[in-house]
C-alpha cells in the first residue's frame, strides 16, 4: 500500500512486518495497541498532561507516535486507532524520511484501510468478552460490500464496543465508528474512491498504579502487593473523550501497464478531551513516615489532577507517477511525486473545581464521590501549525538479472510554529539499497537510509517530562537531529513460497541528538545508537498450518547525553553509556494456528517482552513478561461460525508503559471471549 515501494517484499531492501486481517481477527485484536503489544521490536510509551494520551509506539528504540500513517499519509494527531476498518498493519523498520518525510527514525506504521472491492458480500460479528470476575464487554462489527454494477461498488464498515476492561475494576470502554466508501470506475483504467471515517471514544482512563517511591529507593520495579483489579484512580470523575473524523479521496489512472498516476487527499479533524487521576507515591526521602520507607500498612499515595483539551486539523495530499521503462538492458521502475500537508493544533484552557490533590491509603483505597466536580473550558485558541511540502523520486533498477538497486531521494520544505516562535528547514534525505538474488526465492540485501527530526516536528505531542530531546523545541531554533541506519539481511520464501523467512542485522545512529551544552543551552551535540538483530517467519508451513513468529534484539546506548546541571554548573551527563529508556533488549512473539478439520481450527501464541528501563539513569524498570493466548474456531455452517479466545491465559501483569517512573499503566488481564460471525 506504500506507493513508493513498488517491489514485492522479497525484493525490498529493508525489514517490513505485515500483520494481516486474518491474524488480527484470530487474535481478537480491537485496537492498534493490541496489535503492537504482540509485535517484536515495538514497545509502548505513556502520555500524561503535556504529552497527550493515545498510541505512543517506539520502533527499534525510537518514538514513532507521529510516524503512524493511514494509507501512506501521516496521521499527526496523537489519538487512538481501531482495527474495524483495517485490512492490515504494515510496520516498516529503520529510518524512512526518504519515504515519509520528517521523523521516521525507528520506522513507520502504516494502517491500510478497507476499500470497495469487486465482490458483493457482507459480514456481521457479535462478540461477548468476560474476565470471569465480573468484567464484561460486548463488541459488534459489520462489513458490507455491494457491487452496484461493473463500474461502481460501495462498502460500509461499522463498529460498537462497550463494557469493561478485563481484570480492571471500573475501567470502561464505550466506542463506536462508521466508515462508508464508494469506488467509481471499478475494473477500468480510471478509478475514483471517496470515503468517510468517524471514530468516537468515551472511555475511563486507567493509569495503572503509582510506581517509584523516593523513600524506598531499593524497590526498582512496580509494587505488586495489591490485587490486579485494583483501580487507584477516581472512576467517578476520570474520563476521556476522543473523536476522529476524516474525508478521503483517491484518484487512480492507468495510462497503460507501465505508466500509472495516483492522487490521494485527506481532511482529518480530531478532538481529545480528558481528565484523569495522576498517580504517584508522595513519599519523599526528606519528609516521610516509616510506612513510606517500609511500604507496609499505612503506606499512602497521591491522586492529582491532569486535564487536557486538544484539537488537530490536518489537510494533506499526495501525487505519484509510476513509470516502468528500459535503458538498454537495464530496467527501471520509477516513482516521482510531491506531497503537501498542513497540521493545525488547537487547545482550550480547563479550570477544574471539585477535585484536587488527595492522599489515599494504598492498601485500602477509597472512592468518595465528587459532587461538585466541574470543568470550565476557555475558548479554543491556536497552539501551533506545521506545514510541509515534499518532492521525491525512487528508482528500482534491475542492473543484472540477479542484482537490483533501489535509490530514493526526498526534499522537504518544512516549517513549524507555536504562534510565538517559528522554525523553517530545507531537508534532504535519501536511501540506497541493493538486493542480490542468490536463489530463485532467496535474497541477500543491504540498505543505507537517513532521517531528520527538525524542531517542532511533534509539536503539541510532548511535555516537560520528555526533556530536551523532545521535538517540541522551537525557541532555540536549532538544526534538525540526524540519523542514519545500516541494515543487512536475507529473505527467503520456502515451502512452495508459502512461508517467508527473514533475518536482519542493523544499526541506527543519531549523531545530532538534542542535549544541553556546558552553558545550559540546547544544542545538537548529543549522540545515541541502537544496534540489533531481527528474525521472523510469516506464512504457512503447510496448507493447514499458519505461523507468524519473530524475535528482535535491541542493544541501545546513550553515547553522549551532553551536559546536566550539578549545582550552579553543567557537568558531563552521568547517564552516558546507559540504555535508552522504554526499550526492551529482547522481545519475541509466536502465533500459530492449525486446521484440524475443514471446520475446526485451533492454535495460540506467546509474547515475550524483556525488561525496560523507564528513566535515563537506568534505576527503575518494568519487569519482563510472557503472555500466552489461545484460539479456536468452528464453522457450524458455510454462513456461520464461532470463535473462542482466551487472552493472557495466566493473567500476567503486563505493564504497557510508564510515565518516567511516576506511574505505570497495565494491559488487560485474562479474558474469555466468544464471537459469532455470519457471512452472506
Amino acid at each position: 500500500q506504500n506507493s513508493k515501494i513498488t517491489t514485492p517484499l522479497l525484493d525490498t531492501a529493508r525489514t517490513v512486518n505485515i500483520i494481516s486481517k486474518k491474524e488480527l481477527d484470530e487474535r481478537g485484536a480491537t485496537s492498534l495497541q493490541d496489535v503492537l503489544r504482540t509485535t517484536p521490536g515495538i514497545t509502548l510509551g505513556s502520555g500524561e498532561g503535556g504529552t497527550p494520551m493515545g498510541d505512543r509506539p517506539f520502533i527499534r528504540g525510537y518514538e514513532a507516535s507521529t510516524d503512524i500513517l493511514i494509507d501512506g499519509m501521516r496521521d499527526f494527531a496523537r489519538g487512538s486507532h481501531e482495527v474495524f476498518n483495517l485490512e492490515s498493519v504494515e510496520v516498516s523498520k529503520g529510518p524512512g524520511s526518504a519515504y515519509s518525510g520528517r521523523g521516521s527514525t525507528g520506522g513507520t506504521i502504516n494502517l491500510v484501510t478497507k476499500k470497495p472491492k469487486n465482490k458483493t458480500e457482507s459480514e456481521v460479528t457479535s462478540e461477548l468478552q468476560t474476565s470471569a470476575k465480573g468484567h464484561t464487554k460486548y463488541r459488534f462489527t459489520t462489513d458490507n460490500n455491494v457491487v452496484l454494477n461493473d463500474q461502481v461498488a460501495v462498502r460500509l464498515n461499522a463498529m460498537l464496543d462497550q463494557g469493561e476492561v478485563a481484570r480492571r475494576n471500573d475501567v470502561e470502554v464505550d466506542r463506536w465508528g462508521i466508515a462508508p466508501s464508494i469506488t467509481i470506475g471499478l475494473n477500468s483504467p480510471t478509478r475514483f474512491t471517496a470515503g468517510y471515517n468517524y471514530l468516537e471514544y468515551n472511555d475511563t482512563p486507567d493509569m495503572g498504579l503509582p510506581f517509584k517511591n523516593d523513600a524506598n529507593p531499593d524497590r526498582k520495579k512496580p509494587i505488586e502487593t495489591m490485587p490486579f483489579e485494583t483501580n487507584f484512580g477516581r472512576p467517578d470523575i476520570d474520563f476521556r473523550n476522543y473523536s476522529s473524523e476524516s474525508f478521503n479521496i483517491r484518484l487512480e489512472h492507468d495510462f497503460n501497464d507501465d505508466l500509472k498516476l495516483k492522487f490521494i487527499a485527506r481532511d482529518l479533524n480530531t478532538m481529545q478531551d480528558y481528565f484523569f487521576t495522576r498517580l504517584s507515591f508522595g513519599c519523599s526521602s526528606a519528609v516521610s513516615g516509616n510506612a513510606c520507607k517500609t511500604e507496609g500498612q499505612g503506606l499512602t499515595y497521591e491522586r492529582n489532577d491532569r486535564a487536557s483539551y486538544r484539537t488537530s486539523h490536518a489537510n494533506s495530499g499526495q501525487l505519484d507517477l509510476q513509470a516502468k521503462f528500459n535503458t538498454g538492458a537495464i530496467k527501471h521502475d520509477v516513482v516521482v511525486g510531491v506531497d503537501y500537508s498542513k497540521e493545525r493544533i488547537g487547545i482550550k484552557s480547563m479550570t477544574v473545581t471539585g477535585a484536587g490533590k488527595e492522599v489515599i491509603d494504598f492498601y485500602q483505597p477509597t472512592y468518595g464521590a465528587h459532587p461538585n466536580f466541574n470543568i470550565d473550558y476557555g475558548p479554543e485558541t491556536k497552539a501551533g501549525e506545521i506545514t510541509n511540502k515534499g518532492i521525491y523520486v525512487f528508482n528500482n533498477i534491475s542492473i543484472l538479472p540477479a542484482l537490483d538497486l533501489n535509490i530514493g531521494l526526498r526534499f522537504d520544505d518544512y516549517s513549524s510554529t507555536n504562534m510565538k516562535d517559528k522554525v523553517t528547514e530545507n531537508m534532504f534525505n535519501y536511501q540506497a539499497g541493493a538486493v542480490y538474488k542468490i536463489a530463485p526465492h532467496g535474497r541477500l540485501y543491504a540498505n543505507y537510509a537517513t532521517s531528520m527530526n527538525p524542531s517542532g516536528d511533534n509539536l503539541g505531542q510532548a511535555g516537560g517530562a520528555d526533556g530536551v530531546s523532545s521535538g517540541n523545541r522551537l525557541a532555540d531554533n536549532i538544526a534538525p537531529e540526524k540519523s542514519r541506519s545500516i541494515e543487512v539481511g536475507t529473505k527467503w520464501e520456502v515451502f512452495n513460497e508459502r512461508l517467508a523467512l527473514n533475518a536482519a542485522l542493523f544499526e541506527t545512529h543519531k549523531t545530532n541528538a538534542r542535549s544541553y551544552d556546558s552553558l545550559g543551552y540546547v544544542s545538537i551535540d548529543g549522540e545515541n545508537r541502537v544496534r540489533g538483530a531481527e528474525l521472523s517467519a510469516i506464512g504457512q508451513i503447510t496448507p493447514r498450518w499458519d505461523i507468524s513468529t519473530g524475535y528482535t534484539f535491541l542493544d541501545s546506548e546513550l553515547v553522549d547525553g551532553g551536559f546536566e546541571k550539578a549545582g550552579n554548573n553543567y557537568v558531563a551527563n552521568s547517564n552516558n553509556g546507559n540504555q535508552l529508556k522504554f526499550i526492551a533488549k529482547h522481545s519475541a512473539n509466536l502465533w500459530t494456528t492449525y486446521g484440524l478439520t475443514d471446520k475446526l481450527r485451533a492454535g495460540g501464541g506467546a509474547t515475550y517482552v524483556g525488561k525496560r528501563f523507564v528513566d535515563d539513569s537506568n534505576d527503575y524498570y518494568l519487569p519482563h513478561h510472557i503472555r500466552y493466548d489461545a484460539f479456536a474456531s468452528y464453522q457450524i455452517m458455510p454462513e456461520f461460525g464461532l470463535q473462542f479466545n482466551v487472552n493472557n491465559i495466566t493473567n500476567e501483569r503486563v505493564y504497557d508503559a510508564s510515565h518516567v517512573g511516576v506511574f505505570s499503566t497495565i494491559a488487560p488481564g485474562r479474558s474469555f471471549s466468544v464471537k459469532g460471525t455470519y457471512r452472506f
